[in-house]
């Protein structure tokens, strides 16, 4: 007979405590502003990785082009935080006071995720009818589109890049001198891992899942594919929003070469190392791949020739990537007992 399982508070908990031990230890100056900048980008890949592992792995399509949905948030939250909070050539005055910034800083972030949904629509629409290789090829001239668009928008600086978002940063610091940028990147992230866990255990999760297996039976039993890539498509390209958004205000600048197809070819890279379809994979494969491009910065031009080589070899000598579609409790089922616990023992709480 099995025993019923309630969830256990450790998750949450150990959560909390990393959360209060990173920014404790920011405070206090152990944590420089350097490893402050790589946890900040390993934030920011965790977003990213996990939202195109919702196209590329659950769902099983092959979409090629996600920097471009990156951009868009990057830009469109980098507009509102410069326009509302910053004094700015734009339109001159900011138009709500500086230290607004504290409580609006996530509503903008958020925006930009809804803007970039919106773009997603670019390639979710094209999908209905296409797979594969095809689909490969739309999501590449989407990113093109999108990073072409913006090349020759002048209101967000064209191909020189936008910046001033760093005070944005600098104001809500006034205020109460805490490191926001690292704590909101930290919430994100969390916050990504506890929707896509939700969205994948859910009706619609299971919708997406089918198409990857087969897309026509999934049609025959009765699954509207079409509304499932709708979803997974915007849902995907918000999240990679959001990671820009952040991204752009870690920088405090933005340029539309920082999210071309190389930006793209990192994402593909992280999903594949980690696992197609695993959430445990991508957080995973994002905290090395940032440490490993940290290593590789002093080769400058040459990491772009060994990043798409770690993407070829992985194809050929390991497909299935670290994890494959499993999870960490699923390869070490001994760490379901530390984030569950029988009804029995919660009884005796």
């Amino acid at each position: 007979m099995k025993l019923n399982r309630e969830k256990s508070f450790t998750v949450p908990l150990l959560v909390i405590g990393l959360f209060v031990l990173i920014i404790g230890l920011t405070m206090t100056g152990v944590i420089n502003k350097y490893i402050q900048s790589v946890l900040m980008f390993i934030g920011i890949n965790i977003i990213f990785s996990s939202s195109l592992n919702i196209v590329n792995g659950y769902m099983g399509e092959f979409s090629c082009g996600h920097g471009g949905f990156m951009a868009v948030g990057a830009y469109v939250s980098s507009l509102l935080s410069v326009i509302l909070f910053t004094d700015n050539k734009i339109i001159g005055d900011a138009l709500l006071p500086p230290e607004s910034a504290i409580i609006l800083f996530p509503v903008v972030i958020i925006i930009g995720g809804l803007a970039a949904a919106l773009f997603g629509l670019l390639v979710a629409i094209p999908s209905f009818k296409t797979r594969d290789d095809y689909l490969a090829i739309i999501t590449i001239a989407a990113n093109f589109i999108i990073v072409t668009l913006i090349n020759n928008i002048e209101l967000v600086g064209g191909s020189r890049g936008f910046m001033g978002m760093k005070k944005t940063i600098y104001a809500m610091e006034d205020v109460l001198s805490l490191p926001y940028t690292l704590m909101w990147i930290f919430i994100f992230a969390v916050l990504t891992i506890i929707s896509i866990r939700r969205l994948m255990n859910s009706v619609y999760g299971k919708g997406i899942s089918t198409i990857r297996y087969d897309e026509i039976s999934a049609e025959i039993m009765s699954v509207n594919t079409n509304k499932m890539k709708l979803v997974a498509f915007m849902f995907s390209s918000g999240l990679a929003g959001i990671a820009g958004g952040l991204f752009a205000h870690v920088l405090g600048f933005v340029n539309p070469s920082s999210f071309s197809i190389f930006k793209s070819t990192e994402g593909l890279v992280m999903v594949y190392l980690g696992g197609m379809g695993s959430l445990s994979g991508s957080v995973l494969s994002a905290v090395f791949f940032t440490i490993l491009l940290e290593l590789m910065r002093p080769l400058q031009i040459l990491k772009w020739v060994i990043i798409p080589l770690m993407l070829i070899l992985l194809m050929q000598f390991r497909p299935e990537g670290l994890l494959g579609n499993r999870e960490l409790t699923d390869v070490f089922p001994s760490l379901k007992k530390i984030f569950t616990k029988t009804k029995k023992e919660a009884e005796s709480v």
